[in-house]
């Protein structure tokens, strides 16, 4: 494994513990520490330890259809938990523009489920005060053994903002997304599997030119995308363009990843689709739930989204009469590198509002605890047995009640056991085809690159890139479509990276990289 490719990001236990342990300890306080979940749950044989469940009002994202909340999985999850769950689920697609909206109004939920701990608006809501510091809470995490040992390896060093732990992670492993692209489409056409970014950029005009759905007409798209500025995968794209790997200015800066000379060559390359068609033209305006749309009803060839969606989206392609719809995640060399990026793992976060008095805290703690452990994570990628899957081959997998109860959305509550291949394998794919997906990816976490801004934060950063982002959006679509230049646009990306307040923020990324990564 190459180890700088990787950014393992050591740095000592005993100086991640003697942080957490000395903004306070949790004064001896008695809790449950959800190690044994069936004790704490309601139904235990000591009717008066019986307690009344916890009521808990969240906001969380929705990658499906909305949860009917007193169905079998969450009657479970509910039990298993005590808790009683009232949750504002948020399309996924919408999530940050309405999380953006609840953080000015200042009018919080309890909990906030977030899929990015470090958005600037809840970094700077956080330094506000909006939400509890959890490390006095957690202090050396002897009552929480879930949390501490269940969670992506450096979860809380990673989050850790001016000293204090404002979230706990949603833990995820670092294999996440994959370029996908139909593969009984390349078939069909005798279109060989590409492994440059050179090959995917021809196999994507071909397809798009083939009539690979066979209804007569041009109309097949190549790449599509949403939510991000190109496409979900825009990430892996620039990771093999050398884009992820810590690059810095003359004066030792570390220059933000979409503002460095490899993205640029990234923009670049996307221009080439744009212009051969193997780009949807409608790539800037379509949204992540449009996107998906697109490819599960065979009206695209290629797109970039967690792997374990492979098997959900055939199921969905078949029953679209697409009987032999299959899905390849590539594995695509770049100029530099490969196209392949990694998660730092646990990059969501689970914050508690300040106004839930300190007593609750403790009480929520206990239920995310729950959360992160082995049993309450089974729970949340296979349900109930007989119920929502069954046994085959030694693997459980999803029936089709499973299927519809037992989903993405349904791992937003709680914090979760960190799992290798947890965004790869199907719940409802049977042993062999998982070990077919695992085998595709196998490789991702040896080639792939890691964005140290997953982790990086800088307030003088936040504040300028405030007032430059849209704009920047905007410069990148231009290019793309050809309304202004390459050279247009890199004069814009110098202006901004010669700012003394991006100088100055580059600066702070330098140190707090060194810092990170001794």
């Amino acid at each position: 494994m190459n180890v700088a490719k990787r950014l393992p990001f050591v740095i000592t236990i005993l100086t991640a513990i003697t942080l957490i342990a000395a903004c306070a300890s949790n004064g001896g306080r008695t809790t449950n520490t959800g190690s044994n979940v069936k004790n704490n749950a309601a139904g235990t044989d000591n009717p008066a330890s019986v307690e009344e469940p916890l009521s808990i009002q969240m906001f969380a994202g929705l990658y499906n259809e909305v949860p009917d909340m007193s169905d079998a999985f969450w009657t479970e999850w509910q039990k298993l938990t005590n808790a009683k769950l009232n949750v504002e689920w948020v399309p996924s697609g919408d999530l940050d523009t309405k999380l953006d909206l609840l953080l000015a109004s200042g009018q919080l939920p309890e909990v906030i489920s977030a899929p990015n701990f470090k958005r600037a608006t809840l970094i700077s809501a956080m330094k506000n005060g909006a939400f509890w510091d959890l490390a006095p809470f957690l202090g050396d995490f002897s009552k929480y053994p879930n949390l501490k040992n269940n969670v992506v390896k450096d979860a809380y060093k990673y989050r850790t903002v001016d000293g204090k732990i404002y979230s706990l992670p949603g833990s995820r492993a670092e294999i996440d997304p994959g370029i996908k692209i139909r593969q009984d489409w390349l078939e069909k056409l005798n279109i060989p599997i590409p492994t440059t970014l050179d090959e995917y950029a021809d196999a994507l005009v071909k397809l798009a030119k083939g009539d690979p759905d066979g209804n007569n007409r041009e109309d097949t798209l190549g790449l599509i995308g949403g939510g991000v500025i190109i496409s979900d995968g825009d990430a892996s794209f620039a990771s093999g363009f050398g884009a992820m790997e810590p690059t810095y200015n003359d004066e030792g800066g570390l220059i933000y990843t979409n503002l460095n000379p490899q993205y640029t060559e990234t923009i670049a390359y996307f221009k080439k689709l744009y212009e051969s068609g193997a780009l949807s033209k409608e790539f800037s305006v379509t949204k992540r739930t449009q996107a998906q749309d697109l490819f599960t009803t065979g009206r695209a060839a290629s797109y970039t989204r967690s792997i374990w969606w492979d098997k959900e989206w055939e199921d969905l392609m078949k029953k679209n009469g697409q009987p032999d719809a299959k899905i390849l995640n590539l594995t695509l060399k770049g100029p530099k590198d490969y196209a392949v990026n990694l998660t730092i793992g646990g990059f969501g976060s689970f914050l508690i509002s300040k106004e839930v008095p300190e007593e609750k805290v403790w009480k929520l703690l206990d239920y995310f605890e729950k959360s992160a452990s082995t049993e309450l994570t089974d729970l949340a990628y296979y349900g109930i047995e007989n119920v929502h899957h069954t046994v085959v081959d030694g693997q459980k997998v999803l029936n089709e009640q499973g299927v519809k109860e037992v989903n993405t959305t349904s791992k937003n509550v709680g914090v979760l056991a960190a799992m290798k291949w947890g965004k790869v394998i199907s719940a409802s794919g049977d042993k062999a085809y998982n070990d077919a997906k695992i085998a595709e990816v196998a490789t991702y976490d040896e080639v792939g690159s890691v964005d140290p801004f997953n982790y990086l934060i800088s307030d003088t950063w936040n504040d300028l890139w405030a007032k430059y982002e849209n704009e920047w959006k905007s410069m990148v679509t231009q290019a793309i479509v050809g309304q202004i230049t390459m050279e247009d646009y890199g004069k814009f990306i110098d202006k901004v990276n010669n700012l003394p307040d991006a100088k100055k923020a580059y600066q702070e990324f330098a140190a707090q990289y060194k810092a990170l990564n001794p």
